[in-house]
C-alpha cells in the first residue's frame, strides 16, 4: 500500500485475517514498553503545544492493539518492476452502475450545499461526489477502528514511526482542539471520516461547510464536501478546468517522440507513463480526437495516458487530473474518479 496521500491509507481500512491467540506471548512482549513510549510521545506533544490537561486524559486511556499491527504487516505489497495490469476491469468494478446511480442520488440530495461549495472553492459538486463515492461509498463505509489507538500502536511499533507518530501528535492536537477522542474512528490506518483524512490533513484543510463552527467530518455531509473541495484547492484545483478527456489516438502516432523525459519525485512509476506535455491544439494536430463531443480549450495544457495499451481509449490528462492524484498517487485510482464524476454530472 502506498503512503503516497492523505488518503491512500484508507484502501485498506476493512481488510482482515483471522488473529491467532497463539501470538499472545509476542503481543505481551511487544507492549511491554508502550507506557513509556507513550510518555515519550506525550513529551513531544507538551513541546508541540498539547496541554498537560490532554496528555493527563489521553495517553493512560491508551492500549496497544495487536490486530492493527497484524493488518499492517498483511498488507499486499506490490514489487517495484511487477507489470502493471490493465485498466478496464478496475473501471468496470468502480465505475459500475451501483457506484454511478448512488452519486446520482446523493448529488441530488446535497445539490444546494454543493453547489454553495462550488462557488466558493470552484470545485464541481460531481467531483466531490466521486471522491466521497470511492472513498467510503457515499459515507456508509469510514471504519470503526479506534484512531488515538491505533495510531499510538503503529507508532510504536516502529516500522514506519516517522509516518505514525507523527499522525498521532495531530490526533493529540486535534483532542486538544476541542475534537472528542469518541469521535475519532476510522481505518486502521488513520484515515477518518467520510473523507478518510488522516490527522494532520484534518488540522490543515477539514472545514466547518454547516457553520457550527466545528469540522465534523465524521457525521456532516456539509463539512465533508467542504473538506474535500478545500483539500482540492490546497493542491491545486484550477476552478473551470475539466480534468481530462476521453481520445483515440491514432496507430501512426511516434509514442517516442512524445515519451516522458522526466521523472517524478513523488509516485515515479504512476507519472513515467504520461506522456509530455502538450497543447490541446498540438493534440489535435497529431490526429489525437476526443472519443465523445466534449472538448479542450485549444490553449489548454495536457499529457496523454493509455492505460490498456495502444489502440484502447486514452485519456488527455490536465493539471486537475494531478490534483485527483494527490489525493491518491494511483492513475486507477484518478481515472476512476475522474469518470464517475462525468457519469454523475451527466
Amino acid at each position: 500500500m502506498r503512503f503516497t496521500s492523505a488518503i491512500a491509507l484508507s484502501a485498506l481500512a476493512f481488510f482482515s485475517l483471522p488473529y491467532s491467540h497463539s501470538d499472545n506471548a509476542a503481543v505481551a512482549q511487544s507492549t511491554s514498553g508502550f507506557d513509556s513510549y507513550m510518555q515519550q510521545v506525550g513529551r513531544k506533544a507538551l513541546q508541540q503545544g498539547v496541554s498537560q490537561r490532554t496528555l493527563d486524559r489521553v495517553l493512560p486511556s491508551l492500549t496497544y492493539n495487536p490486530r492493527v499491527i497484524q493488518l499492517d504487516q498483511s498488507q499486499p505489497g506490490g514489487r517495484p518492476n511487477s507489470a502493471i495490469p490493465p485498466f478496464a476491469p478496475y473501471k468496470r468494478r468502480h465505475v459500475d452502475a451501483a457506484r454511478i446511480n448512488g452519486g446520482k442520488a446523493k448529488y441530488r440530495q446535497l445539490i444546494s450545499k454543493l453547489a454553495d461549495v462550488e462557488r466558493e472553492y470552484g470545485v464541481p459538486g460531481p467531483m466531490i461526489m466521486a471522491i466521497y463515492g470511492h472513498e467510503t461509498n457515499y459515507g456508509r463505509i469510514t471504519g470503526n477502528f479506534d484512531i488515538p489507538r491505533a495510531l499510538a500502536t503503529l507508532a510504536y511499533e516502529g516500522r514506519r514511526r516517522a509516518l505514525f507518530e507523527a499522525e498521532f501528535l495531530a490526533v493529540l492536537k486535534m483532542i486538544d482542539n476541542g475534537v472528542p477522542q469518541s469521535a475519532m474512528k476510522g481505518s486502521w490506518a488513520g484515515a477518518m471520516g467520510k473523507p478518510q483524512f488522516l490527522p494532520s490533513v484534518y488540522l490543515r484543510l477539514a472545514k466547518d461547510g454547516s457553520g457550527d463552527g466545528y469540522a465534523d467530518i465524521w457525521n456532516s455531509e456539509a463539512d465533508a464536501v467542504a473538506s474535500i473541495a478545500n483539500y482540492f484547492v490546497n493542491a491545486g484545483w484550477r476552478r473551470g478546468e475539466p480534468w481530462g478527456i476521453a481520445v483515440r489516438v491514432p496507430a501512426s502516432l511516434n509514442r517516442d517522440a512524445i515519451k516522458n523525459k522526466t521523472k517524478a519525485v513523488r509516485c515515479p512509476r504512476v507519472h513515467e507513463r504520461h506522456s509530455q506535455w502538450k497543447s490541446m491544439a498540438e493534440w489535435r494536430a497529431l490526429g489525437v480526437a476526443p472519443v465523445t463531443g466534449r472538448r479542450l480549450s485549444n490553449d489548454t495544457m495536457a499529457t496523454l495516458l493509455e492505460p490498456d495499451g495502444q489502440g484502447k481509449t486514452a485519456y488527455l490528462l490536465t493539471g486537475n487530473y494531478r490534483v485527483i492524484l494527490d489525493y491518491n498517487c494511483s492513475n486507477f485510482y484518478a481515472l476512476s474518479v475522474g469518470l464517475l464524476a462525468d457519469e454523475i454530472r451527466s
